[in-house]
Order: C-alpha cells, then structure tokens, then sequence
C-alpha cells in the first residue's frame, strides 16, 4: 500500500469534502482516505497496483473539486501552499472590502425611505419606479459579479447531486436575484399600462438588497472564519517556520553554505554560536549546549559532546563543533514531528465521523425543508414574495459550516498544542480515545526510573574509609564487563579518585570478581560469594539486606578477613515520577506498574513512585497478554513504555504512550509520544485529552442547537403563535455568525495549560536520588536551596554576585531563532553572560566585570530587538 497526499481546491465546507472523501473511496484500490478541509488537503492510501494518483484526481474533479499531488509544480510544497492560504485571504478581504462599497449605498437606498433617511427625488414614487429598481438591480450586478465563486462551486455541486454549503448560498441569494428581476419587468409593464397601484406592489417586492446583504454578510463569516482557521495551525506553521533553512558543510577541506537540501548523509556538518543545527546527526568535534525546545518542549539547554546525538533544528548555545549527517532531508526527526502533527491535524476522530455524517444529509434535507415550507405558505394563502422570503431564510441560515468545523478546529488546535507541549499526538482518534481512559499502565525500566544504574550509597565498615573502599572497588571494576561496573567508575571519576592498577583478575559467575590491588587481594560481589571465601559479613549484612529491601543491588567489598563495605547501586527514580504518579491519581486514573524485574525492586520502586497496583516478574512477550486482560476487566487501558520489548502493549493498549528517548521500535507502536522523556507528560496529555473533547462537545451543542432552533424560526413554524419571521438578511448574519462562533470557541485551546505539580531536579526524601558524588566524604548534601559552610560559602560574595545580575526587557522576539541572536549579541560582550527566556520575553545577564546598561541596551537593538526595560 502507497500513502499519498494531495492538494484539493474547491472546498468550502464539511459536505464538501464528505463529498471529495465519497468520490474518491468509490475508486478501485483506494483502502483509506482522511479529507482535511482546514488545511484543503487529503491522504489517501491506495494500491498502487490498482489505481494511480491520475485516478485519484479525476475522481476528485468529477466531484466537481480539484486535487492535485503534493510536491508537484502546481503544488509547490508548504511553504507555498501557506503563501497561497494567505493570498486566498487577502483575496477575500479585497473582495469583502469591494463587496462592502457597493451594499452600502445599495442597503441606504432600498431602506431609506422607510427610515425617513434623505433620498434624492428621482428615485421617490411610483413614478420614478423604474430608476429606482435599475439603480438597485446596478448596484447588485458587481456584489454578485465579486461572489460569482458560489454560484460557480454551488451550482456545479448541485448539478452532480452533491449539493454543498455554496449550493444553498447560490440557490438563496439566486433566487432573490431572480425574483428582482421579475419585479423589475412588472414595474415596466405596470408603467406602460399606468396602473400605479401595481407598480407599488413591484417596488415593495424588490429583493435586490437581500441578495446583495446575504452575499456580503457570508463573505464576512467566510473571511473571519478564514483569519480564525489560520490561527488553528498556527502551532505547525510555527514549526515550519522553525526549520533551518542553510547548513554550513565541509567538503574538500572547504566550508561552504548550502541549502538543507542538498545535505547529504556522511558530510563533515559545522555549527557555530547561535546557529540552528540543520539536520540530524553525531557530533565529531567540540561542545555545546543545544535548546532542543523545539522538538522536546524541554527549555533547559542539553550538553552535547563527541558521540552524542543531535537532532535539526536545535539551536546551539556559545559552543562550536562539527558533526557527521546521520538523517537528512524529510528523515530527520523534526521533519517527521511536522508530518506527524500534520497528519493528525488532518485525521478524523470517531465523534468528526459523525459530524460528516451529518452534513453529508444536511443539505439535501436543508433543500427539501425550504421547498416544503415556500410550498406549504402559498397554499396556506400567503403572497409569492412572503414565501420565497422564507424559502431563502431556511436555505441561507442552515448552513452546516458551524457543523462542519465544530470538531478538525478543535483537532487542529489540539494537536498542535499538543506538540508545543512535548506531547506528539499521532491521530485524533488516539486524542479522543484517550480522555476515556481509567487505567494507565507503567513500565518501570526507562519510564518510572532512569533505566541506567547509579552508585546511591557507599556504607564503609568501622575503621573504613568510604573514598579508599571506592577506590579499591572502581580498580577491581575497571576489568569487569558487569553492567554495574560502569555506575562504579562513573562514580569515582566524578569523585576525582586516582585509581591503581588490578592484577590476577578473575571474574566468578553468578558470585562476582576478584583481584589483586597494590599487593592485596580483594573480593567484590554478592553475600554468598564472602561466605565461600570465609570473609565475616558482620554488621554490613543487615546494612546490604537493608538495600536489597529498598530495590536497590548491594554488593560487598571484602578482603580474606571481612567485608570492608556495602555498596549500593539502583536504577533510580526519575525526579518526575512520583509526582506524574499522584497527578494521575488525582485525575481519578488507576496506575499500574508493569515490569519484569522481580518483586522486591519492583514493589520498592513503587512504593517511592507511589504505585499502588505491581505486576512484576513479567517476560516481554507476556506483557501484551496483562494489558489485554486488563482490558477483558472492562477497563480503558493507556500502556506507557520506551523499550523494545514494550511495544507489542504499546499496540495492544487503547491508547500507548512512548516515552521519547526510548527506542525507535516503541515509538512506531505508539499513538503519542512524549517527547520529552518525561512522566509528567502522561497527566498533561490526557487532561489536553479531555479539554479538547469537552471543547468539540461544546462546539457541536451550539451548531446544532443554533440549527434546531434556527430552522424552525426561519421556516415560519412561529409566525402564527408568535408573528416571529427570519428577515433573510438577518439568517445570513446568523449563518456566519454561528461559524465564527464555533471557531472561535476553538481557539481557546490556545489557552490551554496542563495543571502539573512543581518538581524539584532531585527531590529529597523519597529515596530517588543518586548520591551526591562530588561532596566529600562522609558529609551529606545540604537540603536545596541552602548553602553549606562546609563547602566554602561567603555570603559576602553571594550578595556581590546578586548585584551583578540585570534582567532587560526585550521586545521584538517572537520565535526561538529569536532569543538565540538576542542571547548571542549579549554573550559577545566581554564579562557578561547571558540567558534568555522568551516567554516572559527578558533576557538575564550575570556580568563578572563592570558592564554599562548602554552598551547591554545597544547590543540588543543592534540585534534588531528593542530594551524596554531595565532590572
């Protein structure tokens, strides 16, 4: 199967494309086909085999639209497809505009003498008649001539049997039209045959305003509603916007500037201060920090070095590297998040189904309620004029466009919140499905914890020195490929220790390893590996017991005597965990933990996670088995992971949530990515979840209430009980009003902030954090935020430092590319070191030397921002 975009022309409301989407799965081969009418675009997966892209557009175009592949001439990619959305804006605003100039002198001279407004003579009484309704008939000709694009799409739709939005628009206004002209012909003949009686009843039956106000009025609602759909995929095309444009490459020993598109994998890639990074690759040469918030939503700065990964579009700090181009051009991981989000943009979720359902009828329905109605008035005794007024109110206010956007406007907004957010919501069906979930399901390796073991505790026997009992461990490690090995060299490396050389080193399966150290051998590994060497445990056995307990692994350190120390190595929690933990919980989600470790760790673990439910001991090809027997339970399942071995749940689940630095294979299997690598983002996406359900519910109350009760009032249903009657007018003001209305609601997603508790980088006390390795021995760390003695503090030199930090104000910065030529003009000052934030839109500068607020002020302005203020 092939999955192919396309670019469709011709749409103006959801029956529209429920129309494009039925004329294309009629044809052969098509399996699956997703209409965005916000975007005026369609994926269709179809068998190659089968059919082709020709047919697929013919199909479109005998539809009465037209469709083209993405990426063709005609096309010319995104970026000129959002310079033509903003040309079709301007182009109705010229219009509406053009429109505008001609109603108003039309709408004061029909009205004004029955609001005693002043009227030249010659077009007062029966007499001058006729040069009244010319003048009127005039003025209409160019409203209608500027809007001639609904009577075009309109009829061409009505005449393939697909009657849309614009049908109902030209069959309305058309008919008033019409009904002028005939009253024009009735005026000359009454004229001619001087009954002036006559020519009164003509006049009065000129519906000429009436089509020109219904014209103009939809092209209001249509520009706003255009202007507001705009700002819907604000967040993708900020994304856009985002994408490097240049890279600088190596090629024959020479740097050179090209297009990111000519970037191929293998080039030798060079990134100086401030610059974006353009594609995706690892870095050879030199260190940096990278804001990755465009891809993480994460805005602390990332530190790179050689080996490490680094992904297009981060922007780079004050460092300079190179790097060899691993993914380039729609490969790179910012490009797949902009397909991605767009793709979900453009799918439907179950509750949008229904919506097209609806209006796929409503028109034709719409239709036969306005010929009933005229016809039922004119039997009931009413005039032709009363009840053609009628027949176009029920045509011009049941619109569906209210209908019709009531859930991609929401979709939209939500998706593209969604990826400001960290959140890489796959489709709207995964974004509806999961406002319903009740149980979310945790793995515990990669997602609760770090997925990577930590030396947390050094617990020395009496007489022992906690830095030589490491020292002697990390020498005995350096030859061990265990995977706790490396949590132990890390360790004293971080500590500074020098480490001597291990002889005779032996390795003992299932026990641990031994080894010479400066003339003395040593034993490093479990309880029973001491007894078989006659090594007394003593105290340290309840110590190691203690830690084994707490999830953590214990291993002892022993001479042919006795056991010199307990060292405990963990995978540790993450600092979010335990709070992304009771925030589900308190949004009333049950959360379970689903691991293969066994269950001592696992329970230790989720007793500082805050778990109340562990299923452990678990083999990767059962957990898929747990997930659907949860489901078998009755229960909505949400399975959140990051390993290979998580993906077969991801899939299974209702709804699965890949952590975003786990593997590649999770991340395939999942319906949303957190791309953070971040728990908390498991209660923030489903309380977007929830807003953007109770957003769309909200909009398809109003657009159908506004039709149950719009319908029945331009009908005339309370005309008899009530003398209530829809001016025709007033039902297209209505119409465009309800549209605007329900995309407006919309937009307040915008707005939207997930409530997440404040985590601390290490929260104290809840047995998650590594120990603090660069302390000296013996000493605890002190609590955050306080400053300890110990470690040399001068207050004096705190406060001074305090005074050397000025906060500007900067205004002017609207992207992140932004911030980072803010951010590196201030740098190139000598003695200042800048930070900016562009939210609060406020750059920080810490100065080591004395700095004028002059030149802070100049640097920034000579940016291309300006320095409102200075703190």
């Amino acid at each position: 199967m092939t999955k192919k975009a396309f670019d469709v022309t011709g749409m103006t409301c959801s029956a529209c494309s429920a129309h494009v989407e039925k004329a294309v799965r009629k044809v052969a081969g098509v399996q699956d086909v997703q209409v965005n009418l916000l975007g005026n675009s369609m994926n269709v997966t179809f068998d190659p085999d089968a059919t082709n892209e020709g047919a697929i557009c013919q199909a479109v175009e005998h539809a009465g639209y037209g469709a083209f592949p993405k990426g063709d001439e005609k096309s010319g990619g995104k970026a000129q497809a959002q310079d033509g959305a903003a040309r079709e804006a301007q182009r109705q605003k010229k219009g509406l505009i053009a429109s505008i100039c001609f109603l108003v002198p039309l709408f004061y001279l029909s009205m004004g003498h029955m609001m005693g407004w002043p009227v030249p003579g010659f077009f007062l009484g029966e007499a001058n008649a006729m040069a009244f309704a010319l003048t009127l008939f005039l003025l209409t000709l160019p409203i209608v001539a500027i809007n001639r694009h609904y009577f075009i799409n309109g009829f061409k739709s009505l005449f393939h049997g697909a009657p849309t939005m614009d049908s109902l628009i030209a069959i309305g206004s058309g008919a008033a039209l019409v009904y002028g002209v005939i009253a024009l012909y009735r005026i000359g003949y009454a004229l001619g045959a001087g009954d002036m009686m006559s020519v009164h009843h003509a006049a009065m039956d000129l519906y000429f305003e009436s089509a020109g106000m219904i014209l103009t009025l939809i092209s209001v609602g249509k520009y706003l509603e255009a202007r507001a759909k705009g700002k819907t995929s604000a967040a993708i095309a900020r994304l856009v916007q985002m994408a490097p444009k240049t890279a600088v490459v190596l090629r024959d020993g020479q740097e050179t500037e090209l297009p990111v598109a000519q970037v191929r994998v293998g080039d030798t890639v060079v990134v100086r201060p401030g610059q974006v990074v353009p594609v995706d690759g690892e870095v050879l040469e030199g260190y940096s920090a990278l804001d990755e918030s465009a891809l993480t939503g994460e805005s602390l700065p990332v530190e790179k070095g050689p080996g490490d990964r680094v992904v297009g579009a981060s922007i780079n700090g004050n460092g300079h590297f190179t790097f060899t181009a691993t993914r380039v051009g729609e490969d790179t991981a910012f490009s797949e998040i902009i397909r991605l989000v767009e793709e979900a943009s453009a799918s439907k979720a179950p509750i949008a189904r229904m919506a097209d359902k609806i209006s796929g009828v409503f028109v034709p329905v719409v239709i036969f309620i306005a010929l009933v109605a005229a016809v039922a008035w004119l039997i009931a005794g009413q005039s032709v004029a009363f009840a053609l007024s009628i027949g176009i109110a029920v045509l011009v206010i049941s619109c569906p466009c209210a209908l019709g956007l009531a859930t991609p406007t929401a979709i939209m907004v939500g998706t593209g919140k969604g990826a400001e957010n960290g959140i890489l919501i796959k489709s709207a069906e995964a974004l509806e499905t999961l406002h319903g979930v009740n149980a979310v399901v945790l793995d515990k390796t990669g997602t609760l914890t770090h997925g990577k073991p930590v030396l947390v505790e050094v617990i020395p026997a009496e007489g022992v020195e906690e830095d030589e009992a490491l020292r002697i461990t990390a020498a005995l490690e350096q030859k061990s490929e265990h995977p706790l090995a490396n949590a132990i060299l890390e360790a004293a490396k971080a500590r500074g220790l020098t480490l001597p050389g291990a002889q005779d080193f032996t390795a003992i399966p299932g026990r641990g390893l031994s080894g010479v150290v400066a003339g003395k051998r040593y034993y490093l590994g479990n309880l029973q590996l001491l007894g078989e060497q006659g090594a007394e445990a003593g105290a340290l056995k309840a110590a190691g017991e203690a830690q084994a307990q707490s999830g953590r692994t214990p291993l002892f350190l022993a001479d042919g005597q006795r056991a010199l120390c307990v060292l405990a190595v963990a995978d540790t929690l993450k600092p979010t965990s335990a709070a992304a933990v009771q925030a589900m919980r308190e949004m009333g989600l049950e959360v379970i933990m689903l691991t293969g470790d066994n269950a001592a760790t696992a329970q230790a673990i989720a007793r500082q996670a805050g778990v109340d439910t562990v299923i452990a001991d678990v083999m990767p090809q059962d957990k898929e088995a747990q997930v659907r027997q949860l489901q078998a339970q009755g229960k909505r399942v949400a399975m959140v992971g990051d390993g290979i071995n998580d993906a077969p749940a991801l899939a299974r689940a209702d709804v699965g949530l890949a952590i975003g630095a786990g593997t590649d294979v999770a991340i395939e299997s999942a319906d949303i990515v957190l791309t953070k690598g971040d728990l908390l983002g498991v209660p923030a996406a489903v309380q977007l979840s929830r807003a953007t359900l109770r957003n769309i519910k909200e909009n398809l109350f109003w657009a159908l209430i506004y039709n149950t009760i719009g319908i029945p009032l331009a009908a005339g249903v309370f005309y008899l009980a009530f003398g209530w009657l829809l001016n025709p007018m007033f039902a297209a003001f209505a119409m465009s009003l309800s549209s605007v209305c329900v995309v407006g609601n919309a937009l307040r997603l915008r707005l939207f902030k997930p409530k997440l508790p404040q985590v601390e980088a290490c929260p104290v006390g809840q047995g998650a954090c590594p120990i603090d390795l660069e302390e000296n021995p013996g000493e605890k760390a002190a609590p955050a935020g306080e400053e300890s003695e110990q470690a040399g503090a001068d207050p004096a030199k705190n406060k001074e430092e305090e005074k050397m930090t000025k906060v500007l104000k900067v205004e002017g910065m609207s992207c992140m590319h932004c911030s980072a030529r803010v951010e590196k003009a201030l740098n190139a000052l000598e003695g200042v070191q800048a930070k900016v934030d562009l939210e609060k839109g406020e750059a920080t500068v810490t100065l080591s030397a004395e700095v004028e607020d002059a030149a802070l002020k100049a640097a920034v302005e000579d940016a291309g921002y300006e320095v409102t203020g200075i703190a």
